[in-house]
């Protein structure tokens, strides 16, 4: 398969933070955390949606939105099984509401096997997770809609029930889904706004058995499936990754040789993963191009001990 075949256009470069786990949570602390954010050139500042040590991801997008004026906020990403959909289409929207249209909404079916198990939560099959998922996505841009919406599926039930506040952004806030299945990624390529691409989770884990699935032949199986199932509308689709490492070094191959120890790669797997950034800024950002000219990646989500280290690279490359 050719670049061309996967490339949708090329859209401008954006990069965002991660901030689940700052290192200390008080109202000054976050405010600067997310003015830092958005004063290095960030475009987003996102939060996962986890039970662990880590903030909340409602609270914490709405201090971050006051304590900032162009910063975006986003969850990466809502767990549906934590929320009905009627309840986090009003979150969302009193959040794109409140911030002035700066809000994206992510959402993922669940699968994180310590939050289910430490709550006491059932973690469903996957199918059946993805099932609730398109149920759930459905009735939120219902609600986003004008007037009352009404919705009968086999997971969730709404009758007449007005989406209010209205959500600034028209017609919603774009809605982000992503993952590492072909059933979840053709969910992501129908319904979404944004198309994350990651690695499998469905083990409920992320372990060293998940390189194979982060290459770079991956990453071209997981953006044709999008592809095929968004059709006519693949144009309007932006693609985005979460890197998981990134290592700022004047010693790529020796970064790259453990990289690929540790995940059951070759050295090249490793310096190709779109899941993986190493090396010096200027290769970093040579990186980057290349991978969008491949896959038509543009929006590049990475962990909060990267925000220093890549500034150099946003600097470079955002908006371009």
């Amino acid at each position: 398969m050719t670049p061309s075949a996967l490339t949708p256009h090329r859209r401008p470069f954006r990069f965002g933070v991660q901030c689940s786990s700052p290192p200390t949570v008080s109202p000054r602390s976050w405010a600067e955390l997310a003015r830092r954010v958005e004063g290095l050139g960030y475009s987003t500042l996102t939060v996962s949606d986890h039970l662990d040590e880590q903030v909340a991801p409602i609270a914490a997008l709405r201090a971050a939105a006051d304590a900032t004026t162009t910063l975006r906020l986003g969850a990466l990403v809502f767990c549906n099984d934590y929320r009905h959909p009627a309840v986090l289409a009003k979150e969302a929207a009193t959040l794109d509401a409140l911030s002035g249209g700066r809000f994206e909404l992510g959402l993922g079916a669940g699968w994180m096997l310590s939050d289910y198990e430490r709550a006491g939560l059932t973690l469903d099959p996957p199918g059946l997770r993805i099932d609730r998922l398109q149920e759930a996505i459905a009735v939120v841009k219902c609600l986003f809609a004008p007037g009352p919406c009404t919705y009968a599926g086999r997971y969730y039930r709404v009758t007449g029930l007005q989406g209010t506040p209205a959500p600034v952004q028209r017609p919603h806030p774009p809605i982000l889904v992503g993952g590492g299945g072909r059933r979840l990624l053709s969910l992501a390529g129908r319904e979404a706004d944004i198309v994350g691409i990651n690695v499998n989770m469905a083990k409920g884990v992320i372990d060293a058995s998940a390189g194979l699935n982060a290459t770079a032949e991956a990453t071209e199986e997981k953006v044709a499936w999008a592809r095929e199932a968004a059709g006519e509308r693949w144009a309007d689709v932006e693609l985005q990754v979460r890197v998981h490492l990134v290592v700022v070094t004047d010693n790529r191959q020796q970064v790259a040789e453990a990289l690929a120890a540790g995940f059951g790669l070759t050295v090249d797997q490793a310096l190709a993963t779109p899941h993986a950034l190493c090396g010096s800024p200027d290769q970093i950002a040579e990186s980057l191009v290349e991978r969008r000219e491949r896959f038509g990646i543009s929006s590049i989500g990475v962990a909060l001990d990267a925000l220093d280290a890549l500034a150099p690279v946003v600097a470079r490359l955002a908006g371009t």
